[in-house]
């Protein structure tokens, strides 16, 4: 009987076999990539107020507290919105006339709250407690970046599960001290960097705040309630 198909088609199935593989590896990698994106968590994307509310001068220049606007972070769930009043503590005297605080003005006329944008939006699936971080030595700057460097606001993580797990799994490199007022201020420094020595604070933090396993803080019930 003769052959009806030509030695090289052998090859060519092979080929085909390993290309579909290769195909789909890398199909799989550029959905991956693209779910990481900022296309996709919002991350690195300025964020729009009705305001031109800049961190990097009130908290860089004229070096604001974070918890002078954000008062319940350290005692609720919520850092909290600051409400027009805050923004009038300072602007009733500076740049009262200014066109660009018109929007605050019109916010303390009224009574009707500025409608800021949300820049870290976790899903209602999620739940996230702000004080339980900050007493358990997690500073802002580990999760909101470096804010006195921001002009303009935005999404300095990803914000995904496996970012959130990375840090349940080993919280250790970002704890810092809360022994002492001028130790406890680092958690609100936004610059803050850890030592080079982070590894043995960290380990001594993790025991010294009493912070549960790895297993606990994993489990699924810790955030989705």
């Amino acid at each position: 009987m003769p052959q009806i198909f030509h030695h090289s088609t052998n090859f060519l199935a092979r080929l085909s076999i390993f290309g579909a593989i290769f195909i789909l590896l890398a199909a799989l990698w550029v959905v991956a990539e693209i779910n990481r994106s900022s296309w996709i968590t919002g991350a690195f994307v300025e964020r729009q107020q009705p305001v031109q509310f800049s961190h990097k001068h009130h908290v860089g220049d004229d070096g604001i507290d974070c918890r002078y606007c954000h008062t319940s972070v350290e005692t609720s769930p919520s850092a909290g919105i600051p409400p027009t009043q805050t923004c009038m503590n300072c602007h009733s005297q500076i740049w009262s006339d200014s066109p660009y605080l018109e929007p605050v003005r019109e916010s303390a006329r009224t009574g009707r709250p500025i409608e800021w944008m949300r820049v870290n939006d976790l899903p209602d699936y999620v739940y996230f407690n702000h004080s339980i971080h900050i007493n358990k030595g997690v500073g802002c700057s580990t999760c909101h970046g470096n804010v006195a460097q921001m002009p303009m606001m935005y999404q300095a993580a990803s914000l995904q599960m496996e970012w959130c797990i990375a840090c349940h799994r080993n919280p250790a490199p970002y704890l810092r001290d809360l022994e002492g007022r001028e130790k406890k201020e680092d958690i609100f420094k936004t610059d803050w960097q850890p030592p080079p020595n982070q590894a043995e604070i960290g380990a001594r933090l993790f025991k010294q705040h009493k912070i549960q396993d790895a297993r606990a803080l994993t489990s699924c019930s810790t955030c989705h309630r």
